[in-house]
């Protein structure tokens, strides 16, 4: 005979006082754990967001990223006239050749140093990238020593408000626009003239090329010259492919959250037996009297797994209600692709809170379980018998 479940309701409000410590401890392990995962889906959300599946970046053969990328201008002019290489409206092949140089910029309100990405951008590099959009200023004037910064970027570094200058290597730059990249990784980047970069550090080569094929029967044999060209030594890759792959940032930030919410997971654990084990003490009595009325051992723990899994998802849904507050919450981290600053926002997902809901309830019945199985064991006789 199975115990009533308005049984264990009752005890859930009549010990308020324990009940809310655990659902309170509980909900703090599952926020953490649902915050540190929102962190690595944000950074993985803004890497999968950035590019286009029409274009195509060249990089050379064996760097793992554009920033250890290296470009020469006798490959740049090997590729430039390319027939597989679309045209805008002025009969210019749609190439963008972009340097991307790390500059180490103050933040705001002292709060220390970091690397910044600048890119340099050839002239079809905006005409390429529509998601990048100029949402106050102007755009740089080449030859001017002008860049273009990210709005939130601009947010966290000082220096980058409109107007604002700044100093880096042999030069010093003016801010003429702000951008939003939509959400991507280009969010984390400032934008200045491709050659002028060059000029100004000195650099005979660019990082990469910014391809738009005619089609994808022409992208694909481009893909396969520059493949098998041993001349050029470049890989091909379409580009919202390549920025899908540089999330290397997000797995750490998975693994400590794992790790923070195992370590916190086994105090909360402890925390729900603690509870556990002093609600059966309290309950001795009623345990025997329940004995006596007719429920089996089985159905005593069940009723204690019942109850420890109810305060337990009381303190998930506590949990995951703290996290949506954070939830497009803008913050930095350091890019282990880039080794400079990367802008992302927390993405509480549907998906993160039903893992947020489910860990709380296994939290729960493993905090339980001795408890529950103590309960059942305990003599009618002398359960009966005590205060």
């Amino acid at each position: 005979m199975a115990l009533p479940l308005k049984y264990n309701v009752q005890n859930v409000v009549v010990r308020w006082r324990s009940t809310l410590a655990t659902i309170l401890g509980i909900g703090l392990v599952v926020g953490v754990y649902v915050l540190m995962q929102a962190m690595a889906a944000g950074i993985e959300k803004s890497s999968a967001n950035t590019g286009s599946p029409d274009n195509l970046l060249v990089t050379r053969k064996g760097s793992t990223s554009e920033s250890s990328s290296i470009v020469s201008r006798e490959q740049l002019r090997s590729l430039l006239y390319s027939p597989e290489i679309a045209r805008n409206a002025a009969g210019e092949p749609l190439v963008s050749a972009d340097v991307l140089i790390l500059l180490n910029q103050p933040r705001r309100e002292g709060g220390g140093e970091a690397n910044v990405l600048m890119r340099g951008v050839s002239p079809r590099g905006r005409e390429m990238r529509p998601q990048v959009r100029l949402v106050d200023g102007r755009w740089f004037d080449s030859g001017k020593r002008e860049v273009v910064v990210s709005r939130r970027l601009a947010a966290r570094f000082a220096n980058f408000e409109l107007g604002g200058r700044f100093r880096s290597g042999p030069a010093e730059y003016t801010v003429v626009g702000h951008t939003d990249g939509g959400g991507s990784a280009f969010d984390s980047e400032i934008w200045m003239d491709a050659d002028e970069a060059r000029a100004i550090f000195d650099r005979d080569q660019y990082s990469s090329l910014l391809v738009r094929p005619v089609d994808a029967t022409a992208a694909s044999n481009l893909v396969s010259r520059i493949e098998t060209d041993k001349r050029l030594q470049l890989l091909a890759r379409v580009e919202s492919e390549y920025y899908a792959e540089q999330t290397s940032t997000a797995g750490p930030i998975k693994l400590l959250g794992n790790f923070l919410a195992i370590a916190m997971s086994v105090g909360a654990i402890f925390a729900a037996m603690n509870t556990m084990y002093a609600s059966v003490g309290a309950r001795t009595r009623e345990i025997g009297t329940l004995r006596v009325l007719g429920f089996r051992r089985r159905a005593v723990v069940a009723s204690f797994l019942i109850e420890g899994a109810l305060l337990a998802s009381l303190g998930g849904v506590l949990g995951c209600a703290l996290s949506l507050f954070m939830n497009g919450y803008a913050v930095g981290t350091l890019s282990f692709s880039t080794f400079s600053e990367t802008v992302f926002e927390f993405r509480v997902t549907p998906w993160l809170m039903a893992k947020g809901l489910l860990f709380s309830i296994l939290v729960g019945l493993l905090g339980t379980l001795f408890p529950a199985i103590r309960a059942s064991r305990l003599p009618v006789i002398a359960a009966l018998k005590s205060l």
